[in-house]
């Protein structure tokens, strides 16, 4: 879900211009930790802050030298995950959006931007 979704991404300019398809970073939780989506946010260029799970650790510790580097990512920046995950839960609370009262995308989209402010 997440290398479809990478696709879709626009950023847009502070000014004028057509938005970006590369963002600097993308924040994920543990469960998208996995080497296909690693591999390919380093292609494009872009930092993974996404924590490695418990038991990957300790795969590569228990291989010793032979289980590579560990995943570095930036915990400070991590830590600002969390206005998304508010974002979402105060979506989620919004019945008319949670049970999906509108028949059309445009109106989904609209009443999903106006919860953005």
């Amino acid at each position: 879900m997440c290398l479809p979704l990478l696709n879709s991404i626009r950023v847009p300019r502070a000014g004028a211009g057509r938005p970006r398809t590369t963002p600097d970073a993308v924040l994920g939780d543990r469960a998208y930790s996995s080497r296909e989506i690693r591999t390919e946010l380093r292609r494009r260029g872009i930092i993974a802050v996404i924590p490695e799970p418990r038991d990957q650790q300790s795969h590569w510790r228990r291989r010793g030298s032979r289980g590579g580097r560990p995943v570095t990512y930036d915990p400070v920046t991590y830590r600002g995950r969390n206005t998304v995950e508010r974002f979402f839960n105060r979506i989620k609370q919004w019945r008319a959006l949670a049970t999906r009262y509108d028949k059309h995308a445009v109106i989904f989209r609209g009443a999903v931007m106006s919860q953005r402010s």
